[in-house]
């Protein structure tokens, strides 16, 4: 038997599959060089323990990546309201004491020791796929805002508190940014969106003045120099770190910011020790990636066969650049420090992996193949309301075209036999007539 041929995929699969291990192989080596010299002062357990764990997550998010590019349409219409409801079990589980995980003043994970997820990660994902199926689904209700209320807002509404009550400001931020840009792409009146952007924005003030760590890190953010040795330390060390970078940086492990100078050096800060130890060629280089990764992602999402497809690739296109941009942003002292990790480069393991199965689905938008439903017919198979036919029924179509064919060619021979026999009886009649 021959060897089946490999169908060759897009330039926008190839493109996002390239940025993607591009990305996860210097966030291997960034979160190396970030936390080997912390990690063996800490404990002494080895300078590779945040590497391997690393490692870990990236090799189950890859895996998820290659299901999700196989068939991840198909399934993300099948089980996205159930992943939308199994997260708000997780996001209501989290805030009970005893089950959720508290760190560093705040409660978003679940599970023990090394294994712990955190749900308001899926939850980000979970939207998305909610909302892409909504708005593609009913694609009038994006013209009135009563009516998409009820679907869709709410749902989002309610997600976005259980998310900020733990507390965590950045993961609803990037949700709230990536869902508005889906409604944008949806075709949203700009009248609606203005009066949703201006109702968010509103709320979320409030929620940070009235909370005191929040207001504190906002303060420290308008003047972190005020306060360089407590509220504003981590915004002041990451802005020497990247000062101290230069053009080309002071050579990979080199930091002298990471050693307990800029905290959280391997997750929201290893920015800051790119730009240290890679200068600014290598927040260029990673500014590239992620430029590679909106390009193709909006380029497959624009040639998708369907809407729910295009919604769907858009949407997670702006989950992942929105996180980097506020990422980006806070490292540069250009936004409120968030806690937010940098997409496949920072430490973290549900970020990882949620967003590898993200990048799986982006590659299976990318092939253009349509994920619907099929039913037998007659004719052949039945998809999307067209007829695919059967290699029996193109069996029958062909050998009836070939007696078609046949029949043809006699017709046309017996009609030349018939003009000539009338061309020939009219020349006799002529000569006898003469």
């Amino acid at each position: 038997m021959k060897a089946r041929k490999r169908k060759k995929q897009p330039l926008e699969y190839s493109l996002l599959l390239t940025a993607t291990l591009c990305l996860i192989a210097f966030g291997a080596i960034m979160v190396f060089s970030a936390s080997s010299a912390t990690s063996y002062l800490d404990d002494g357990n080895g300078s590779a323990e945040f590497l391997v764990r690393y490692l870990v997550f990236a090799a189950i998010g890859l895996v998820a990546l290659h299901l999700m590019a196989r068939n991840g349409v198909s399934i993300a219409r099948r089980l996205g309201p159930a992943l939308l409801a199994i997260s708000f079990v997780l996001l209501l589980a989290v805030l009970i004491p005893g089950i959720g995980v508290e760190a560093n003043g705040a409660r978003r994970w679940i599970g023990a020791g090394p294994i712990q997820i955190q749900p308001s990660e899926l939850a980000k994902l979970a939207l998305i796929l909610y909302t892409a199926h909504v708005l593609a689904t009913r694609p009038k209700q994006i013209k009135d805002l009563k009516e998409l209320a009820s679907p869709l807002l709410v749902v989002i509404a309610v997600a976005s508190i259980l998310i900020i009550a733990q507390p965590d400001l950045g993961t609803a931020l990037i949700a709230l940014a990536a869902v508005t840009a889906l409604l944008v792409v949806a075709g949203m009146q700009m009248r609606h969106l203005a009066l949703l952007a201006g109702t968010g924005v509103f709320l979320i003030t409030v929620v940070s003045i009235v909370s005191p760590y929040r207001r504190e890190r906002l303060v420290s953010f308008l003047s972190p120099w005020s306060d360089a040795g407590d509220s504003g330390f981590q915004s002041v060390q990451a802005m020497i770190a990247l000062g101290s970078g230069g053009l080309f940086g002071v050579g990979l492990g080199e930091s002298v910011q990471k050693v307990f100078y800029l905290p959280e050096a391997h997750t929201d800060m290893i920015l800051a020790v790119v730009g240290e130890e890679l200068g600014l060629a290598g927040l260029t280089t990673v500014l590239v990636l992620f430029g590679i990764i909106a390009y193709a992602g909006l380029m497959a999402a624009k040639r998708a066969p369907d809407r729910y497809q295009k919604l769907l690739g858009a949407g997670i296109v702006s989950l992942i650049l929105c996180q980097a941009t506020l990422n980006f942003f806070a490292v540069l002292g250009m936004a409120p420090v968030t806690g937010v990790p940098l997409p496949f480069v920072s430490y973290g393991g549900s970020n990882l992996i949620v967003l590898l199965a993200g990048i799986g689905l982006l590659l299976n938008v990318a092939t253009g193949k349509a994920a619907t439903k099929r039913k037998s017919g007659p004719m052949g198979v039945v998809k999307d309301g067209k007829v695919k036919k059967s290699s029996a029924v193109k069996k029958r179509k062909k050998t009836a075209s070939k007696s078609k064919g046949r029949n043809a060619a006699k017709n046309r021979h017996s009609g030349r036999g018939n003009r000539r026999a009338r061309s020939s009886g009219t020349r006799r009649r002529r000569r006898s007539a003469g």
